[in-house]
């Protein structure tokens, strides 16, 4: 019988104190700005909160959907590297936290909140039902509550599982996947359209769900690959192989292009209906110095990536995937900003104000990794396919 031995990992660490001085550096800085933007320019503000909100919301939600998806498909290689996942899914719940201040000034973000909008407006007037104050709130409510059950579920069963060694907490854990997965795909679908789509209320996409999906697991991914490269550099993973590191690449690569399919069939679609009611949304994003940043999100988004990932070596070099990471999560971040700013501003604008939002996102993962790292092993030890997972091979 093989005898599991105790990975590297399989302890409780500490980030270097300049990391976590850095983390709070960022955190407390960007927020000084935002409040100081809210006081400015508390529409703009506004705005910009929607892209942290669902920036941080894919960093989250991503990170929960990642544990999902290796529990409902077995998957053995990426058990060395789980906690990471659970560790960057301990975002949710400071998800809300981020909404308040949108909540507070939903009239100046979405223009079906007026109600004498809704009364001149028989477009408007039938999507009333959905599109309202009150149900809105009720559905980022039960988005949340979703999210939070699960994560905790899915943690607490895996910490639980370093003590007990209980196979069964996996298949307790595979069976919550199951029922998460679907749950996932509706509650992301809503974040997408209430947050995003609905700024522009009457343009409507029925692949904007899919779209968001899809840049919210590569930014997941990418978070990920970040870190566990970063941890294994540090010796805090040394157990991964370079097979575990071209599983990351490949699965980044694999993103990367469904992002691009699912963008270009967005397009597609409107282009060959042309509907003014939908080709209004792009040609927005084609005018006032937007179709700058329509061109450079193409060659940010996918190009680059697509080209530095192809090769199977550079899916195995540490430092081209650290480079990549970083590099797609500033494009999803952009990708939002895209998505979102159109909205506030025909013309294309850049303000002070947009700094500290990208400050507080990176400094609240440094910081929350921090907590997570101190108090929990960076390894599921306990886990019956971890031994598998450590030999792994391609």
């Amino acid at each position: 019988m093989t005898t599991l031995h105790t990975p590297t990992g399989g302890q409780h660490h500490q980030l270097p104190a300049s990391v976590v001085r850095l983390g709070w550096f960022l955190l407390a800085g960007g927020m000084l700005i935002c409040g100081a933007g809210y006081m400015a320019d508390t529409t703009r503000s506004a705005f910009n909160n929607v892209i942290l909100f669902m920036f941080l919301a894919s960093l989250a939600g991503g990170s929960v959907f990642l544990l999902a998806l290796e529990y409902i498909t077995g998957a053995v290689w990426s058990v060395p590297m789980r906690r990471i996942n659970e560790f960057l899914a301990g975002l949710t719940p400071l998800i809300p936290l981020f909404a308040l201040p949108m909540l507070f000034n939903m009239h100046g973000l979405f223009h079906w909140s007026h109600a004498d909008a809704v009364a001149q407006d028989d477009l408007l007037a039938k999507k009333s039902p959905y599109l309202n104050v009150t149900f809105f709130v009720v559905r980022f409510l039960i988005v949340a509550a979703v999210w939070n059950l699960f994560y905790l579920l899915f943690t607490r069963n895996s910490r639980r599982q370093d003590t007990t060694r209980d196979p069964r907490l996996t298949t307790v854990n595979i069976r919550l996947a199951a029922a998460f997965l679907p749950l996932f795909a509706v509650t992301l679908t809503v974040v997408a359209v209430d947050w995003a789509m609905s700024l522009e209320p009457h343009w409507f996409s029925t692949i904007f769900g899919v779209y968001y999906f899809a840049g919210t697991a590569l930014a997941a991914v990418s978070a990920a690959t970040y870190v566990i490269i970063r941890f294994q550099e540090r010796g805090m993973l040394r157990d991964l192989r370079r097979d575990h590191l071209y599983s990351l690449g490949a699965l980044m690569f694999a993103f990367i292009n469904f992002w691009a399919y699912i963008a270009f069939s967005q397009f597609l679609l409107v282009w060959y209906a042309n509907l003014p009611e939908e080709t209004v949304w792009f040609m927005a994003r084609w005018k006032g110095g937007w179709e700058y940043v329509s061109v450079l999100l193409i060659i940010v988004h996918f190009v680059v990536p697509y080209f530095a990932l192809l090769m199977q070596d550079s899916k195995m070099d540490p430092k081209r995937l650290k480079l990549m990471a970083l590099w797609i999560l500033a494009a999803h971040m952009l990708d939002l900003y895209w998505l979102v700013m159109p909205t506030y501003s025909p013309t294309l604008s850049v303000s002070w104000m947009d700094i500290g939002y990208p400050a507080v996102a990176v400094g609240l993962v440094i910081v929350v990794l921090a907590y997570k790292v101190q108090r929990n092993n960076l390894v599921p030890i306990g886990d019956p396919k971890l031994e598998r997972g450590l030999s792994f091979r391609l």
